[in-house]
């Protein structure tokens, strides 16, 4: 049986007018009817519409179109049957009208094809949509139709995805703007190409359905793909190889735009054969035959993956000889094994296994496909449909037939397709996102990052100084007159408040400075383990930056924090032990001048009332000053703890401002993927 094909014009040229009637074009029919003893043939006009859909011209000149729908050579856009010759031409602009064509009897084209007949013709065809019908009434003929189509193109519904894809969609784009900064591009491309065709796609065809038939060198793929167009379209033979490039066949109109993101050209666009059963059954499809994936040719195998990426489903053809081929299983069944509910994986070249064995080759191409991680669409469970067929007898192309049939009625492949991507994509990014162990900066490990940038920039020190410095005034203000007197003249070279320099010595800095490096490495490492590679690698790189500087703000910290200026603040008992004190030496002067008095005879004697005083006067200046010394003790105690609880403050507040927050930020971050990452795969894949 041989293709006759009709257009779908996607140029426009200028229309003629029309008064009360179309334009006619005058075809001649030979009746070859072995029958006939006469011999003689009859003619059938024919009319033809010649404004097309774009309002092509019935006299312009036709590129050539290939006749049985092979890329290798163009076939013309009218094909006359052959007539007879003693049949006259009838001139142009004849009865008929000006616009009228004729076609000449082509005994040399008719004999070169057999049964279809090839003649030239004066309309060019575009890059439009070659149809190619042929009914059964109409099988041995060979006449040229021109289907006519409204000039403006119906609309087609866009795909609508429902909500928990456009979910999926949307989470996948936050998640890709999110680790945008943090991953490279190459490791983002998949996602971004899930999301680009995704958008692609949605803007097209909802009520079409694209499914490309791929195969191996000589598996049958072209021969089943003219089966189910009931035509032959793609070039069959023993040549290898064959197909060359990628060929389309629609079963309904308005699947133009998809076959444009296919980039198929409109001169490897076809029809099947003119069957109100065969369209009303796969009412929808579009039909691509790809050019064998284990091709020699390098162009031909990119053209497979190209088209692969975009098609909505693939028929997987695979023969007794090539089904467990490694190239076959290796490189496309089982990355996309997650794509088994878009795929069929049908067993060709039946008619060539004797008795039990296809069933054998279906078991064991059953299995290598469970090895390959492809579920199985079997018992009712979603997966890939599994099927043996033979292109050649026909046997099975029914079963065929009416699985796609039902696949296509759905209208639900596109969406499966790119729902499956997304979980491709996902996968993908899995490491980049998961480990399977906890994250986090727990308060323990942000305690102990604290105390060591306190043990670095000395707190503990400085608090013990701040309490020597509080008892020190306390002695000096409770102390006797004689003690204090003594006190002064060894501390007249010493800072009045009795500061002790924290981080003087050079050796002091280094060490601090190591002490905060270990510190920020610790936290970096704590902080990072459990994290992806590149989330762990961000968060050992903010701890870093935030760490630069970090000594030298605690230093100058430490300087404005660590003891506040002049003398330390007074408990109100001061002036009390300060009076007690006082009368203390006032007992010992008064009884040191009265034993003088009575010595150079001033005073009468009486060495009792001075001499009791005078002792109790020495007696009691040192008990007054150990008791204030006691009681110094706790005020002391808390003046240096405050202290230390100052210039620790002080320095957990620098060390979070400048590594604590950082990196808390990394940390966020990778949580907000982690849940947007929660969202493309589910809840119990990102766990």
């Amino acid at each position: 049986m041989t293709a006759v094909t009709d257009q779908d014009h996607t140029d426009h040229t200028e229309h003629t007018e029309h008064t009360n009637h179309l334009d006619h074009a005058d075809h001649t029919e030979h009746a070859d009817d072995a029958g006939d003893a006469g011999g003689a043939g009859s003619q059938e006009e024919r009319p033809e519409n010649t404004v097309s859909e774009e309002g092509a011209s019935a006299n312009e000149r036709p590129e050539e179109a290939d006749s049985d729908g092979g890329a290798t050579e163009d076939e013309p856009a009218d094909q006359a049957a052959p007539e007879e010759s003693s049949q006259p031409e009838e001139p142009e602009g004849g009865p008929s009208g000006d616009r009228h064509a004729r076609v000449k009897d082509d005994d040399d084209s008719s004999s070169r094809t057999g049964a279809s007949g090839r003649t030239d013709s004066d309309r060019p065809w575009d890059d439009g949509l070659i149809a190619r019908r042929v009914t059964e009434e109409t099988a041995a003929q060979y006449v040229s139709v021109v289907e006519t189509r409204p000039s403006t193109p119906q609309p087609v519904p866009q795909l609508a995805y429902d909500g928990a894809l456009r979910s999926r969609l949307e989470a996948l784009r936050e998640l890709v703007g999110l680790s945008r900064t943090r991953l490279d591009s190459r490791t983002l491309a998949e996602a971004g190409r899930v999301l680009d065709e995704a958008a692609a796609r949605r803007r097209l065809s909802g009520q079409h359905t694209v499914v490309a038939i791929a195969g191996a060198t000589g598996s049958g793929k072209s021969q089943l793909f003219n089966a189910l167009a009931g035509v032959t379209i793609s070039e069959t033979g023993v040549r290898r190889p064959t197909t060359a490039s990628p060929i389309a066949c629609s079963w309904s109109d308005g699947a133009a735009t998809l076959i444009d993101r296919l980039g198929i050209p409109g001169r490897l666009r076809r029809r099947p054969v003119q069957s109100a059963e065969a369209e009303a059954q796969l009412r929808g499809l579009v039909l691509v035959d790809l050019p064998d994936h284990d091709s020699a040719a390098v162009q031909h195998r990119e053209q497979v993956d190209r088209v692969l990426a975009l098609v909505d489903a693939v028929i997987w053809v695979v023969d007794p000889e090539k089904y467990a081929d490694a190239i076959l299983h290796e490189r496309y069944l089982r990355p996309m094994a997650g794509h088994a509910e878009v795929m069929f994986v049908v067993l060709n070249q039946i008619d060539r296994l004797p008795g039990e064995a296809t069933e054998q080759v279906l078991d064991d191409l059953r299995r290598l496909l469970d090895e390959d991680g492809i579920a199985l669409g079997e018992y009712g469970e979603p997966g890939a449909t599994v099927l043996a067929l033979s292109a050649l007898t026909g046997e099975g192309i029914g079963e065929l037939r009416e699985a796609l049939g039902q696949f296509v009625t759905e209208r639900g492949a596109a969406a499966r397709r790119i729902a499956a991507d997304v979980d491709a994509a996902g996968w993908h990014l899995r490491p980049v996102y998961v480990t399977g162990r906890r994250t986090g900066l727990s308060e323990q490990a942000r305690d102990e990052f604290a105390a060591r940038l306190a043990e670095a920039v000395g707190a503990t020190a400085a608090g013990e100084a701040a309490e020597r410095a509080w008892l020190r005034n306390a002695n000096r203000a409770c102390g006797t007159p004689w003690l204090r007197l003594w006190r002064w003249y060894q501390d007249r070279f010493e800072p009045s408040t009795g500061r002790l320099p924290l981080l003087a010595q050079a050796d002091e800095e280094a060490t601090a400075r190591q002490r905060v490096e270990q510190a920020v490495r610790t936290l970096a490492d704590r902080a990072s383990a459990g994290l992806p590679a590149p989330w762990g690698q961000a968060v050992r790189e903010a701890a870093v930056r935030g760490a630069q500087g970090l000594p030298e703000a605690l230093d100058e910290l430490a300087a404005r924090t660590g003891l506040p200026p002049g003398r330390p603040p007074r408990p109100g008992w001061w002036p009390a032990a300060v009076f007690a004190q006082a009368s203390m030496t006032i007992l010992q002067v008064i009884g040191g001048l009265w034993l003088l008095g009575q010595i150079i005879g001033f005073m009468s004697p009486n060495l009792g009332v001075p001499v009791l005083l005078m002792v109790a006067g020495i007696v009691g200046g040192p008990l007054v000053e150990w008791s204030c010394r006691m009681a110094a003790r706790g005020p002391a105690r808390r003046y240096g703890l405050e202290a230390e609880r100052r210039l620790r403050e002080a320095s957990a507040g620098c060390g979070r401002a400048r590594v604590l927050d950082p990196v808390a930020a990394e940390l966020l971050r990778y949580r907000e993927v982690r849940e947007q990452y929660g969202r493309v795969m589910g809840v119990a894949a990102a766990r």
